[in-house]
């Protein structure tokens, strides 16, 4: 008699997805669009409290990808791989250029609880006031703070943008601020105003809410494969450099001397890769990046 195969002893719940006839409701009206939003962020909410999701990755892989829309906006040739590159790969005292300026700008706006401090620190042009509380729901405080930064600057997407995630974020009550209009929003929609602006953020949300949801998934499931294999490293700081790959988008051999010397880190990376728990995200030969 054939055995039924064993279950796994250390299963992943999975995070919750978008789920198909969400996706299909109309977005015609504000209203239409205002139930699959609020739907779509319900989801979110309960991602953020899952604990197999590592959180602060998938942040900042989010943070990636929000840059490279917002490099969009500006007219800028780099995506995601030469904006991880400026960031990953910068030098003390270089200056990160224009797409690495914009990642920098979004890696600052997740990276920490959200607070007054967070946003100056991501945009440091900031004015006293801006990024002030609103009134409204959720979305129609993200859409006037989008509009309140656009009238001050109106080329100035980015400060708009993370601003607009932060009023979003701080209206739902979530510690960190999450990329979710800077993912969803066009240069078109950032040209609209009023109701216009508001129907295009609640758009918005829902089209960044199902890849950011199908992202925490597949994280989560890296991360378990990861933390189930960190006993076979036996590398002295393989705990501490194993929760840095947890953290950080990608990591450079480079970033982890402070644990280990730099031929051990280069091993440490390749053994990552070898036992299936992390990628080789650049595809070179020289200046590789690890992560999940």
């Amino acid at each position: 008699m054939t055995r039924a195969p064993s279950a796994d002893p250390n299963p992943v719940a999975n995070p919750p997805r978008l789920p198909d006839w969400l996706r299909g409701l109309p977005g015609e009206t504000l209203e239409d669009a205002a139930l699959s939003a609020g739907a779509a962020l319900a989801l979110l909410h309960q991602v953020q409290s899952r604990s197999e999701v590592p959180l602060a990755l998938w942040r900042a892989r989010l943070a990636l990808q929000a840059a490279a829309q917002t490099a969009r906006h500006a007219g800028r040739p780099e995506r995601e791989a030469a904006i991880r590159d400026a960031l990953c790969l910068l030098r003390p005292g270089d200056a990160p250029g224009p797409a690495g300026e914009i990642g920098l700008a979004w890696q600052r706006a997740v990276e920490r609880p959200l607070s007054a401090e967070t946003l100056a620190r991501a945009l440091p042009q900031l004015e006293d006031g801006q990024g002030a509380p609103l009134r409204g729901g959720p979305i129609q405080q993200a859409a006037a703070a989008i509009e309140a930064a656009l009238a001050e600057a109106p080329r100035d997407h980015l400060a708009a943008l993370i601003l607009g995630d932060a009023a979003l974020a701080r209206a739902l009550g979530w510690t960190h601020l999450i990329p979710l209009l800077g993912l969803g929003l066009t240069r078109r929609d950032l040209g609209a105003g009023g109701g216009d602006l508001r129907l295009a953020c609640h758009r918005a949300v829902l089209k960044a809410a199902g890849p950011a949801l199908q992202l925490a998934a597949d994280l989560a499931r890296q991360a378990a494969r990861l933390q189930s294999i960190a006993p076979k490293l036996r590398t002295k700081q393989s705990d501490r450099a194993v929760q840095l790959v947890l953290t950080c988008d990608a990591v450079a051999p480079a970033m982890l001397t402070g644990l280990m010397s730099d031929r051990a880190a280069r091993r440490f990376c390749y053994r990552l890769v070898e036992l299936g728990a992390a990628r080789e995200l650049t595809g070179r030969e020289t200046f590789r990046l690890y992560g999940l």
